[in-house]
């Protein structure tokens, strides 16, 4: 059963801004939320046409939650240090790589997926924490031309920086920056359905849920929940 936070009990929060919280359990909620209104989505989009407005607006909040619980690790203290960054990388671009035939035979060859464009954030960010004019300018460079080949575009990476930034140091500003970046949006989905997901995710800063960690269920279930909408549609 789900509890009330009533400590801090850990941060990513650095800079001496007051930290944002979300349990390790509770974190792993929003994971498995998002995975469900992904599939939902999806479902929704290639074996039915879309024919489900709710599903359709209750999926705008699926990527933002994913760039969210990515970003949310990847600003915690000593994760450049500890080699995360690195790791969620390699793993992006293997299970990028295994969901792109099914995403292809969906949707075509470009944009590339989702797993792509949280690549792109990562590595982006990686950059950024290395410091230095070279890296920073890399960073740059792999913004402008990286958005424009990844799903979600330049849009979804902003809101994957607005919530690393957020999470590293939640400032007022940081939170309206992060908050624009996820109303941008509109410009993929032209609604501003994945704004949704902002109360949801200080909702979970509030509650405890005991649910253990489960590392690849995010990176395994993409591509495979893509090749069974695909192979669903080749049955006469």
């Amino acid at each position: 059963m789900a509890k009330v936070l009533s400590a801090k009990k850990s941060t990513v929060a650095v800079g001496g801004a007051e930290p944002f919280v979300v349990a390790h359990g509770t974190l792993e909620a929003l994971k498995w939320l998002a995975l469900g209104l992904m599939a939902l989505d999806h479902a929704n989009k290639y074996l039915f046409n879309e024919g489900a407005a709710l599903l359709y607006d209750l999926g705008r909040m699926a990527m933002p939650l994913f760039g969210f619980v990515l970003m949310y690790n990847l600003a915690r203290p000593g994760a450049l240090e500890a080699g995360m960054h690195l790791k969620v990388m390699r793993r992006l671009l293997v299970f990028g790589a295994l969901a792109t035939p099914a995403f292809v035979a969906l949707v075509g060859w470009w944009p590339l997926n989702i797993l792509f464009m949280l690549l792109l954030a990562t590595g982006i960010i990686s950059l950024v924490e290395a410091g230095g004019a070279l890296r920073t300018a890399g960073a740059a460079m792999a913004f402008i031309l990286g958005g424009a080949v990844v799903e979600f575009w330049w849009f979804g990476v902003l809101s994957c920086l607005g919530a690393w930034a957020f999470c590293r140091k939640p400032t007022m500003v940081r939170l309206v920056l992060w908050i624009s970046a996820i109303a941008s949006l509109w410009v993929v989905n032209r609604n501003f359905a994945a704004l949704a997901c902002l109360p949801l995710i200080w909702a979970a800063s509030r509650v405890d849920i005991p649910l253990r960690r489960h590392r690849w269920a995010f990176y395994g279930l993409y591509p495979a929940h893509l090749t069974i909408i695909w192979l669903v549609l080749q049955m006469p």
